[in-house]
């Protein structure tokens, strides 16, 4: 069986830290902390799970402080965490068997990454992350902010999640840093103009956001899937301007990337929907429900937009044209999903008085 180091970086961390760790504690075989500038309990928390430490000056270099911590480690292989991370139970199941039966000829494992959760613990919005490498590979962190783990080799994609828990609200930190870079005159790579862009939507600076967002399409060099989410998030910009031109023109443009995404699907759906056309509407609501949910693609996924989201449109779109048996249906597709849904259920009264 292999063994494990568990790498974090940390600051100010005494009200998710405790949560972190408890949730892993027993999974891995030493815990090492860099702390970069705590002023409040999180050392004095962290202290009661690990004597490993470390204090490292904050250069507004978020791989740097990685690429320390990574250093450190003793074991076959290192995990990364952040602080409002968690492990649920059933993952921690999965995670021990990874450990158990693991090939250590294995160089990465990607993990899902759920980013957002309803409070009924279903899967909002994921990716998937290289999570556990092998320490000997001296695999490295890349970017100031934003940061990314380059890997090669023999990669596994497992099953195990991390679950993103934040109890805290976005700061400006990244902005700024960014900002900061920017007024020294350097030269962004594609990433940095993808992410920069990212964090100036964040902040509600749409015009600026739309700008980097350009730049960064117009690279030609970047990850396609960051050129697809680029696309999502300029028409999303487009729409909350009134450009309706431009945000067509966007959705579009990400079927140049890859074959149609089932969030690029319900996006015309909704717009064509919108605009009280709901023939056309119901073709690429359905075009959503035949499209197969990617496994194995490290991009964002909403996972809305791959189960329950177009059968509920549907259900809107054949009620609008008079079709009521074929809405019923669709809403009962969308609540084996969400039987709860105030909508879902409206829908289901709604259309038994109708058909009864």
């Amino acid at each position: 069986m292999i063994t494990i180091s568990l790498c974090m970086i940390v600051k100010n961390e005494e009200d998710t830290i405790a949560r972190c760790l408890d949730s892993v504690k027993d999974l891995v075989d030493e815990i090492i902390i860099v702390d970069t500038g705590s002023t409040d309990k999180t050392k004095e928390i962290v202290s009661q799970y690990t004597d490993h430490i470390l204090d490292f000056q904050w250069i507004d270099d978020f791989a740097a402080a990685r690429n320390f911590a990574f250093k450190n480690a003793k074991m076959d292989y290192i995990f990364w965490l952040d602080a409002d991370d968690v492990l649920m139970e059933d993952d921690c199941k999965k995670f021990l068997k990874l450990k158990e039966t693991l090939d250590t000829t294995i160089d990465s494992v990607t993990m899902h990454y759920n980013l957002t959760i309803d409070d009924k613990g279903k899967v909002i919005t994921s990716l998937r992350r290289n999570r556990l490498v092998k320490r000997k590979n001296n695999f490295q962190w890349y970017g100031p902010v934003h940061e990314y783990l380059e890997v090669s080799g023999n990669i596994l994609h497992s099953e195990v999640a991390v679950t993103h828990c934040s109890v805290h609200q976005d700061s400006d930190r990244n902005l700024l840093i960014y900002e900061n870079r920017l007024k020294q005159g350097e030269q962004f790579s594609p990433r940095d103009l993808f992410y920069f862009a990212n964090e100036l939507l964040e902040h509600d600076k749409l015009e600026d956001a739309i700008k980097y967002y350009k730049q960064f399409l117009s690279t030609n060099n970047g990850w396609v899937e960051d050129y697809i989410s680029a696309c999502g998030r300029l028409a999303e910009c487009y729409y909350a301007i009134g450009d309706h031109e431009n945000e067509l023109h966007f959705i579009l443009k990400s079927f140049e990337y890859d074959s149609p995404r089932a969030d690029f699907c319900c996006r015309l759906g909704y717009r064509f929907l919108h605009n009280n056309h709901p023939y056309q509407a119901l073709f690429w609501y359905k075009l959503a429900t035949q499209l197969e949910k990617p496994t194995d693609n490290l991009g964002m996924i909403n996972h809305a937009c791959w189960t329950w989201l177009p059968h509920l449109q549907l259900c809107v779109c054949y009620s609008q044209i008079g079709k009521h048996a074929l809405a019923y249906e669709h809403n009962e597709i969308a609540r084996e999903y969400l039987p709860d849904h105030p909508s879902i259920l409206h829908n289901k009264h709604y259309l038994e008085n109708i058909l009864e």
